[in-house]
């Protein structure tokens, strides 16, 4: 599976999310498996969007040929956009679906890994923050993928942004040094998305 991750900062909301209604065609395209989205929690006016595609294949296909006239919808609703694209290594608790409707934040881990720690890293993701956060009372699931040039998404969805917190504040900085992510790690970005069930395609 094939995993989009779109982020940028919107100059006209309303402009935006009527924009963002417009996707609602994508069921239709071969491949597409599912798209959801919203707000940054912590940095005014960033929107996040997330998608979903069986194969690179099938995505490529769709960007040559529907893509352009999807996304006319909302040109110059927004600036800064940053898309990049990762493959599905494996999930985050068990039975990814790209389903949205059942949480209401998503939680995105951006991190470039440095060369020989790459197979570390994902080792301690796998046996340190995969068991941690699938115990978490409110994490539902979430996928771990992988981009050229030793870069990683962590991708979960949450029921409520109080479940995500209390993860943060009771367990991350343990599980950190246990997985010894300062050593492994060159650049970690990250955010909280407040999903919004408009956007869900």
């Amino acid at each position: 599976m094939l995993v989009k991750w779109i982020r940028c900062t919107v100059v006209d909301r309303r402009g935006f999310e009527r924009g963002q209604r417009k996707w609602a065609g994508l069921p239709g395209e071969p491949g597409f498996r599912g798209q959801g989205g919203g707000w940054s929690r912590l940095r005014p006016g960033v929107a996040h969007v997330f998608s979903f595609w069986e194969s690179r294949a099938f995505y490529d296909s769709f960007m040559a040929r529907s893509y352009d006239r999807l996304a006319a919808a909302q040109s110059g609703t927004f600036k800064g956009a940053q898309a990049k694209l990762f493959d599905h290594r494996f999930d985050v608790k068990t039975g990814f679906e790209p389903r949205f409707t059942d949480a209401d934040v998503v939680r995105v881990a951006h991190s470039r890994i440095r060369e020989d720690r790459v197979e570390h890293y994902a080792l301690m993701q796998e046996k340190v923050w995969n068991p941690a956060m699938a115990g978490s009372p409110g994490m539902l699931r979430g996928c771990f993928g992988e981009a050229p040039g030793n870069e990683f998404l962590v991708l979960s969805m949450w029921r409520s942004a109080a479940e995500h917190g209390k993860y943060r504040a009771e367990r991350v900085e343990r599980l950190a040094l246990r997985a010894q992510l300062a050593t492994d790690v060159v650049a970690l970005t990250g955010d909280v998305v407040d999903l919004e069930p408009a956007w869900t395609v």
